[in-house]
């Protein structure tokens, strides 16, 4: 992740990569890589027939079905999302905070994007009367708004969007005649999928959504890039897919065989795979609960993660700390935070946030430490949160919080 300029903190231009498990590779995974590893070829552009045919199986499971005919592969998402936005044309909408990879691929093509505010209950789906605001003052200068990005399961916010909130913005979005891209990377991250109701935008308006899906959320390790887009039935669908094929193909974004190998596999979803991110989400849900208590006692404010392995942390109550210890900006904050706590910390910029808002990214993969012995126990401790490992990285957490907390309470005014 490179810093901003130093002066003044020019354009933020790469945002932080998605946040990682922090655990060993899971080897039958490793075991499927290996056994492809001589095959020193490319997949076809937009993926072979037996990784599109595996990827229909797996929405297929989750009640999105499609064709192989109608699905694309990538070496990740960002790819895709790049072709996507070529392919449609116009202005870009997005939601205020968003997944740090989405604004950047639409100023490379040179197109506006425009972020539109989120309710209070969840981020990664914008408001839906924000969003027609929006997008009347965009067309009203002129503009030319096409494309939604969204995503019920979110990254920064590690929220899940409720189905109701997303009716409505599917709705206006739909009448507003915008095409929708979800984002559901995190969508079999939930950390309580029993009280916890994920919709896709694609169950809602089958012909205006395009699902896109990059493996390293659940199934593959970030190292290894695979992504894979479910593009809409009918003409309009059709011609999207072979757009964004023809895009595909000036990049040369195609998956290595090898890496095809491993995508195929782990979209089929053996026992394996479905164990390994089921104990995975298991532990990710309690590192991200124990993290969301110890920043909400000292102060700071979070929406409770319902997803992903991150929360979004805003320390605005501890401002008076934060600017006795000269942090001014998310940026600022972000190299205090990473430096104390050893670990990145991306600043809410860096997602579209305001710089002046003392907001940050915490991943809950870096409080997963040492060998990779150590870090497999993680999985199949009873307690891993009292592992020797992972209960010093939360003790660390919780004194650099706390320590934030005390010098706020010294700058407030007696009473």
């Amino acid at each position: 992740m490179r810093r901003t300029a130093p002066e003044g903190h020019g354009p933020v231009r790469f945002g932080p990569p998605l946040p990682e498990d922090g655990l060993p590779v899971l080897p039958e995974l490793s075991a499927v890589l290996a056994a492809a590893a001589s095959r020193g070829s490319h997949e076809p552009v937009g993926g072979g027939r037996a990784l599109r045919e595996a990827a229909c199986g797996h929405w297929g499971r989750r009640g999105l079905h499609c064709d192989p005919d109608r699905v694309a592969a990538a070496p990740g998402s960002p790819a895709l999302l790049l072709a996507l936005t070529a392919a449609l044309g116009g202005d870009v909408l997005v939601p205020r905070p968003c997944a740090a990879w989405w604004a950047p691929y639409a100023r490379l093509l040179g197109r506006p994007v425009f972020h539109v505010p989120t309710p209070p209950e969840s981020g990664g789906v914008p408001d839906p009367y924000a969003l027609l605001e929006t997008v009347r003052r965009v067309r009203a200068e002129g503009g030319d708004p096409r494309l939604l990005v969204l995503s019920v399961a979110d990254d920064p916010t590690a929220t899940v969007a409720p189905p109701e909130l997303l009716h409505e913005t599917v709705e206006a979005a739909q009448g507003e005649g915008l095409h929708l891209v979800s984002d559901e990377t995190w969508r079999d991250t939930l950390h309580d999928p029993h009280d916890t109701v994920l919709l896709s935008p694609a169950e809602m308006v089958p012909d205006r959504v395009t699902v896109v899906t990059d493996l390293a959320g659940a199934l593959l390790p970030p190292g290894w890039p695979a992504a894979v887009a479910r593009f809409p039935a009918g003409e309009d669908g059709a011609g999207l897919h072979a757009r964004v094929l023809d895009i595909l193909t000036a990049l040369d974004a195609r998956v290595a065989a090898p890496i095809a190998a491993a995508a195929g596999y782990a979209l089929g979803e053996p026992e394996a795979v479905t164990a390994r991110v089921a104990a995975t989400v298991r532990l990710h849900a309690l590192l991200a609960a124990e993290a969301h208590a110890a920043v909400v006692a000292a102060g700071a404010l979070a929406r409770p993660p319902r997803s992903g392995r991150h929360l979004y942390v805003d320390l605005a109550p501890l401002r008076p700390a934060l600017t006795a210890y000269g942090v001014g900006d998310a940026q600022e904050l972000e190299d205090f935070l990473g430096a104390r706590l050893g670990m990145p910390a991306p600043g809410g910029h860096r997602f579209g946030d305001d710089l002046e808002a003392p907001r940050v990214r915490l991943s809950t993969g870096a409080l997963v430490a040492g060998s990779d012995t150590e870090r497999a126990e993680c999985l199949t401790s009873p307690t891993p949160l009292e592992l020797p490992q992972v209960h010093r990285a939360l003790s660390r957490l919780r004194s650099v919080f706390d320590d934030i907390r005390d010098e706020a309470r010294r700058w407030e005014p007696p009473r």
